[in-house]
């Protein structure tokens, strides 16, 4: 896979159609089976499984996912605040809606999908076994969940960038700075805080004080190339892959599972409907992930020992 110079994109990139009809003359494509006792044969053999998650399977926790009908805060769209040219001409407003985001997530709690990938996690790595969780989410209800092993493409909402250092940290402070204490609400009808830059989130480290940013990726910029050369690494060397809440047009996850499929290796996917590359994946279980994912997940007699 060539993924270093890729930039996040919210459309179905023609690159994903032609892997979508990659082998379309070599075998006919059926619909993919949701056949549990199937599935959990070929899971109970694979040692190596990568795990591709989306705004779906944290929807069920709660989390506004800011997409399609009624996905606004106040009157913009994330697309419209989540660029570096939206907080280059307002930042205290992309601060006001990053700082909703994150007081929100702290009201929110990882659902039984979440609890399901970690325990999968803990009890496969006894056996020797992988499981690594490629998220598209910024949330970090994976990682409070208990998985260890996980790749954020996208970022961290309680992570920060200092625009003058370049110095990435953690942070969850509550709230982050004191200027944006109660601030954030999204009806349309509040007005932008218009907070002063200098009172906005500053750097900490010593002899900066620089305005901070959040450390996630914006549209129109270039994803990680350390976490993507992770991500092929394990999308290359996966025996298994599970798709489990992404609507699998957001580019470049979307090329993921594609191409994990186009080499053979058996693709779960676990969604409300039916996507784009549905048709290209070996399952296909439909309905809410944390009713779908726990049992296709828990342990079973017939896994390895």
């Amino acid at each position: 896979m060539i993924l270093h110079k890729l930039t996040c994109r919210s459309i179905f990139n023609p690159h994903l159609q032609v892997v979508l009809r990659t082998s379309w003359c070599s075998r006919l494509m059926t619909r993919p089976t949701s056949d549990l006792a199937a599935f959990r044969e070929i899971f109970s053999k694979a040692n190596n499984i990568a795990v591709i998650t989306g705004a779906g399977v944290s929807a069920e926790s709660g989390v506004p996912t800011f997409r399609g009908a009624g996905g606004y805060w106040r009157k913009w769209q994330a697309q419209e605040l989540a660029t570096p040219e939206a907080f280059s001409r307002n930042p205290s407003r992309v601060w006001e809606f990053y700082h909703y985001r994150r007081e929100v997530m702290l009201t929110k709690n990882p659902n039984p999908a979440h609890l399901a990938l970690a325990e999968c996690e803990q009890r496969l790595c006894k056996q020797g076994r992988s499981v690594t969780i490629i998220t598209q989410n910024i949330d970090e209800l994976h990682r409070r969940a208990g998985s260890k092993n996980i790749l954020e493409i996208h970022g961290s909402l309680f992570k920060t960038r200092c625009l003058s250092c370049g110095h990435e940290a953690t942070n969850y402070d509550s709230p982050i700075c004191a200027a944006l204490q109660g601030k954030g609400a999204p009806d349309p009808e509040t007005h932008d805080a218009q907070i002063p830059v200098q009172d906005l989130p500053r750097c900490k480290e010593v002899g900066c004080h620089g305005l901070l940013r959040p450390a996630v990726v914006w549209f129109g910029e270039t994803l990680d190339s350390d976490i993507l050369t992770q991500a092929e690494r394990v999308l290359d060397s996966c025996d298994l892959c599970l798709v489990v809440g992404t609507s699998s047009v957001v580019y470049p996850a979307a090329m993921f599972a594609p191409q994990v499929a186009a080499r053979g290796v058996a693709v779960a996917e676990f969604n409300m409907e039916d996507t784009p590359a549905t048709m290209r994946f070996k399952f296909h279980f439909q309905g809410p992930c944390g009713t779908t994912l726990p049992p296709a997940l828990a342990h079973h007699e017939s896994e390895q020992k």
